[in-house]
């Protein structure tokens, strides 16, 4: 079991929505306040690329191909991370990754990721 787990991806047509969920087991528990927290993606044969973070302040940050259109929350009494995607187009489709990464980028923690396509 990883110690973050991504849920909600799927199949959606273009201009639909899609929320992803990520959830951070009980081991890292004490750093997910304490750390930023990111959603990353990788389409088929590019590299991975920084969709959204969220600080730990709530300072919130999107790559401009997403802007307007995805939005990053938190529950930090869940433990949960959100990825709220709406305008959904055919190059949104990749494998999304939520991650825990301190400031200084020298601890981080990832999820297995979760394939999300968007296609007629």
């Amino acid at each position: 079991q990883g110690q973050l787990v991504e849920s909600g991806g799927g199949m959606v047509q273009p201009g639909g929505s899609l929320r992803l969920s990520c959830r951070a087991s009980r081991m890292i528990f004490s750093v997910f306040t304490q750390y930023d927290l990111h959603w990353h993606r990788q389409a088929p044969g590019k590299q991975r690329e920084l969709v959204a973070s969220i600080t730990t302040d709530g300072r919130t940050n999107y790559v401009d191909s997403v802007k307007g259109r995805f939005t990053i929350s938190k529950d930090n009494s869940r433990k949960m991370v959100y990825l709220q995607m709406n305008s959904l187009k055919p190059e949104d489709t990749a494998v999304y990754y939520c991650a825990l990464i301190h400031s200084t980028g020298d601890d981080q923690y990832w999820g297995r990721g979760i394939q999300v396509t968007v296609s007629s």
